[in-house]
């Protein structure tokens, strides 16, 4: 039975168990594939292209964008390889340790388990600390760049995700050999993502490797990782350089209250896109949380009125970008229901969960990809659409649990 709870921002809200049942079916489809399925831009695993002699951009963009974009599954013609995602092992550990405390089930507590061992064996090595793990299949850059991107390359994205998988498993399981591990990732982030000060405050790159354009989202998810670690470990370096990168990030914030993706924006096609505003909404209320700081309120206060007044429609129904409603995202209504979520707006995160359960679930634990003006891509991303949505589900049930 639901049970109304008034929330710190003064909505109303129902701690539904429908949610803990959905995220329950959505975790157990995964775990019956093992973690395992194609990927958002995985082209370039085909097995035909993998075959050839040579690499050329055009036909490695043309093999990417086609499958990527094409209205139905091409992958399974392409023979793309079926892989477990680094960056979705991180949210299915974590959205399996949400389900542990929710419930108390031994099942959570075991995979929770192996998908950290695995996060752990499958680590990128030879960086100044942990740098998380690749896509595991190579990407071609739309942009300047004439070499694809190495499956194995890491960034601060993986990085952050797989050092919060282990933080959180070492408050629940009592795990420090996985908090060292997190913690070194600072080190990852300060040399080998070439922090640097700016009269902004400073930078880091997405991956290592020079550049003179830099990903907005990718420097908040940085400052994020360098915050969880100050909270576990308290050391006032971490919070220093996490409080420079979000400054920095915060003076790149558009008078309407988003964020273009790249700082210069010319450097991207995507202009202020839904879920990378939400990385960068939740990492800044991140530091609020941690910190009882007000330094960003004005902020975040233009960016979350920006994010549900542009971003989403009133029934919970996720925009693309400031401009264009089409394609309606799994991915970004995966990350509204955390961002409104972690405002307290639980009313609202649960209405878009009913969005994406009426417009995009396929029932039996399966969330299909996107929804087009005229069409809807009925095929499922075990990252981009099921490990998103279980760890959206388990935020949004054990907030609801905590706040009553």
């Amino acid at each position: 039975m639901d049970q109304k709870q008034v929330t710190p921002s003064g909505e109303s809200h129902a701690v539904s168990t429908d949610v803990v049942t959905l995220c329950r079916d959505v975790l157990a489809y995964s775990r019956e594939r093992d973690y395992t399925g194609w990927d958002y831009v995985d082209g370039l695993s085909s097995e035909f292209v993998q075959r050839l002699p040579i690499e050329n951009r055009y036909l490695n963009l043309a093999v990417q964008e086609g499958i990527k974009r094409a209205p139905v599954n091409l992958r399974p013609y392409f023979r793309v390889e079926q892989r477990r995602s680094y960056l979705g092992a991180a949210l299915f550990a974590m959205a399996n340790i949400d389900m542990y405390r929710l419930t108390g089930e031994d099942r959570y507590a075991r995979e929770a388990t192996a998908l950290v061992s695995w996060l752990d064996s499958e680590q990128v090595e030879g960086f100044s600390g942990y740098a998380g793990g690749g896509h595991r299949h190579p990407i071609q850059s739309l942009g300047r760049d004439t070499a694809s991107t190495p499956g194995e390359s890491s960034g601060v994205v993986s990085a952050t995700l797989g050092a919060e998988a282990f933080l959180r498993y070492d408050e629940t399981f009592d795990a420090p050999e996985y908090a060292e591990l997190a913690h070194s990732a600072a080190d990852f982030v300060i040399e080998d993502l070439e922090y640097t000060a700016v009269d902004e405050g400073a930078h880091i790159n997405y991956i290592p490797r020079d550049t003179d354009a830099y990903t907005l989202n990718a420097n908040a998810l940085g400052a994020r990782l360098l915050v969880n670690l100050y909270a576990r470990f308290d050391e006032d370096r971490l919070l220093d350089a996490a409080r420079e990168i979000m400054d920095y990030v915060a003076s790149k914030q558009a008078i309407n209250g988003g964020w273009m993706y790249m700082d210069p924006p010319s450097a991207s096609h995507l202009s202020m896109d839904n879920f990378h505003n939400g990385f960068i909404i939740e990492s800044l209320l991140r530091y609020r949380a941690v910190t009882d700081s007000d330094r960003y309120d004005p902020t975040i206060q233009r960016a979350r009125e920006f994010y549900r007044e542009q971003l989403f429609e009133a029934d919970g129904a996720p925009n693309w970008d400031e401009s264009s409603t089409y394609p309606r995202d799994i991915h970004a209504a995966a990350q509204g229901i955390i961002v409104f979520t972690e405002l307290g707006e639980f009313a609202f995160a649960r209405r878009i969960i009913d969005w994406a359960r009426d417009t995009l679930y396929a029932g039996g634990g399966q969330f299909y990809y996107q929804q087009r003006r005229f069409y809807t891509k009925r095929f499922t991303l075990m990252r981009w659409c099921q490990a998103w949505m279980a760890y959206a589900l388990s935020t949004y049930a054990a907030a609801s649990e905590t706040a009553r």
